[in-house]
C-alpha cells in the first residue's frame, strides 16, 4: 500500500507556532511503525511558516510577503531537523523535496520530480514534501498544501491520501458553531451540495479551509484514488486507516463508487 499523509500546521504546532513535541513524536513513531509493516509512505508537511514565526519569536504570523518568506526559510530548516531527528530514532531516512506551481506546470520539471519521488521510495526513504514558500509567493497566499498533497498522490500513483487536519472530517454544518452538525462518513460524489459545504477560504472548518480539501478530494477521486480527512490530534487513527477501518470522512474514487 502506498500512502500519502498530509500534515497540517495545527497538527504539529501549538498556536504560538512552537513545535507540539508530544504529537510530532507520536506521528513520527506511528509512521515509522507503518513503514516497518511494509507501507510506502510519502509525507506532505505544512508548518514551515508557523515554526519560523516561533523560532524568530515573532508576536504574530506576519502579513507582509518578505517576512512570510523569511519565516518559511527559518521554519523549513527547523521542520526538517525535527523530522530527521525523530525518524532517525527508528532507523528511517527522510528526504526533503521543495516544489512550486511552476515545477508542476513544466512537463520536464514535473517528470524530474516524479522520477526522484519514485526513486526515493525504491531506496526506502520517506520523502517529505512542502511548497517552496521562500519563493512561491502565490502559494503562500492560498496556503494550499491540500492541493499539493493531491498532486503528489496522483504523481506517485498512491492508493490513498490522508489529510490530517484540525477537524474530524466533513460535516453537514460547521461543528464549531452548530451542535447539530453531523459527520459525513462517506462521500461517493462531489456534487454541488457537498462542494457547498466547503465555505470560503480559510473557514473555521480547517486550517486551510475545507474548500481546498474538497478540491483535493476532486483531484484524487477523478484520478482513481480515495482520500480521507481525519483529525490530526488523533494520530493513532493512522493504524485504523492502514487496516481499512472507517476513519473521519472517506471520499471514494469514482471507479470505486
Amino acid at each position: 500500500m502506498k500512502l500519502v499523509i498530509k500534515i497540517g500546521t495545527s497538527t504539529i504546532a501549538h498556536e504560538s507556532g512552537r513545535l507540539n513535541i508530544r504529537r510530532t513524536e507520536e506521528i513520527c513513531k506511528i509512521i515509522s511503525d507503518l513503514k516497518n509493516a511494509g507501507l510506502e509512505i510519502i509525507m506532505v508537511s505544512s508548518g514551515a511558516i508557523g515554526m519560523g514565526v516561533g523560532k524568530l519569536s515573532l508576536s504574530e504570523r506576519p502579513k507582509d510577503m518578505p517576512t512570510k518568506q523569511a519565516a518559511a526559510a527559518v521554519g523549513q530548516s527547523e521542520l526538517m531537523y525535527v523530522y530527521d531527528r525523530q525518524f532517525s530514532e527508528y532507523n528511517h531516512t527522510v528526504a526533503q523535496i521543495l516544489i512550486t506551481a511552476a515545477d508542476i506546470a513544466s512537463e520536464d520539471r514535473y517528470q524530474n520530480f516524479t522520477n526522484t519521488l519514485n526513486r526515493l521510495l525504491e531506496l526506502g526513504a520517506i520523502p517529505i514534501i512542502n511548497e517552496n514558500d521562500t519563493i512561491a509567493t502565490e502559494e503562500i497566499t492560498i496556503g494550499d498544501n491540500d492541493t499539493l498533497a493531491a498532486i503528489v498522490t496522483t504523481s506517485a500513483k498512491a492508493d490513498l491520501l490522508v489529510l490530517m487536519s484540525d477537524i474530524d472530517g466533513l460535516f453537514t454544518k460547521d461543528p464549531h458553531q452548530d451542535a447539530e452538525a453531523r459527520l459525513i462518513e462517506n462521500v461517493y460524489e462531489l456534487n454541488d451540495d457537498i462542494m457547498a459545504l466547503g465555505g470560503g477560504e480559510g473557514s473555521s472548518l480547517g486550517t486551510g479551509g475545507m474548500r481546498t480539501k474538497l478540491e483535493a478530494a476532486r483531484i484524487c477521486t477523478e484520478a482513481g484514488c480515495d482520500m480521507i480527512i481525519m483529525n490530526g490530534a488523533k494520530p493513532e487513527l493512522l493504524y485504523d486507516v492502514a487496516e481499512g477501518k472507517p476513519v473521519g470522512t472517506r471520499f471514494h474514487a469514482k471507479e470505486k463508487a
